[in-house]
């Protein structure tokens, strides 16, 4: 049945691939709408799936006005999914073979200012605890260039202040982001003293909490960010991946190798990095 084969896949992902969380999350997401769109037209064995079917799919996906990026990517799940079948034997034909993703125009990436950075890191009130870990997310996402889900996995393991650096883990291949002499300074206030009043009593070696002593989630720490900005009066649509672009532009400008920052924002890819010296 459809619903096993993809759980299946999502475990191989998992267990030999050693793909990240959210990954997992997104091919299992599109590929379980896949199936219940197969299973109202009454298509309920991978093997039986044709090209028809599936274009079928991504017509009515487009009616239900999904962005062209949405749907490159169920397409580029469910190809993923028929090549593992595939390599498994589970099926001996291959309906994706002839799918054509949607053309994606991709927008330049929003990044701050050096004046709206600053602005935005000092928003948060250092006086109480909730503006002190504040303050360090804010700092240590826009100086090191971490991912948002990188950030709220780290635990207090990951940071070494004597030595000035954190180790990043991502899809299990580690790398080591030096942290500057502000970060550090702002990074040993919060974990000294206001992280062990955040915690609440419980036992975490998470190294941001929420205010019920839990680990942060993406979403509270998405409002952290839209607060902070609404206060800073910076107009722009702004995310927890600006902090990343506009580290990635704002190091260039300074005059980092591109290949060195490569490595910092653990890109597979040189022309990705690439894209922000494109933008200077």
């Amino acid at each position: 049945m459809m619903i096993n084969a993809i759980q299946q896949f999502i475990s191989y992902l998992h267990n030999d691939r050693g793909t990240s969380y959210n990954t997992e999350v997104s091919y299992e997401r599109d590929l379980k709408q896949m199936a219940e769109y197969l299973s109202d037209a009454g298509v309920e064995n991978p093997e039986d799936v044709t090209e028809t079917n599936l274009n079928s799919y991504i017509l009515y996906l487009e009616r239900q006005d999904k962005s062209a990026a949405t749907i490159s990517r169920s397409i580029a799940s469910i190809r993923s999914f028929y090549h593992y079948l595939l390599r498994k034997h589970l099926v001996t034909d291959d309906p994706t073979e002839h799918l054509k993703s949607p053309k994606v125009t991709k927008k330049t990436p929003e990044i701050l200012t050096a004046d709206e950075a600053a602005r935005l890191l000092a928003q948060p009130d250092r006086r109480t605890d909730k503006g002190v870990r504040d303050r360090a997310m804010l700092q240590l996402l826009y100086t090191t260039g971490l991912r948002v889900s990188e950030l709220i996995h780290m635990t207090t393991g990951d940071v070494n202040l004597e030595m000035g650096y954190i180790t990043c883990t991502d899809r299990g291949r580690k790398r080591v982001i030096p942290i500057d002499r502000g970060t550090r300074i702002i990074l040993d206030e919060y974990m000294s003293s206001t992280r062990q009043r955040m915690l609440k009593g419980n036992d975490s070696d998470a190294l941001f909490t929420n205010c019920s002593g839990k680990p942060m989630s993406r979403q509270g720490f998405w409002k952290v960010i839209k607060y902070y900005a609404a206060e800073a009066g910076i107009q722009k649509d702004i995310t927890p991946h600006t902090l990343r672009h506009s580290f990635a532009a704002h190091q260039l400008e300074k005059g980092t190798d591109v290949h060195d920052l490569q490595v910092i924002l653990g890109h597979a890819d040189l022309t990705t990095t690439q894209m922000y010296a494109r933008m200077m």
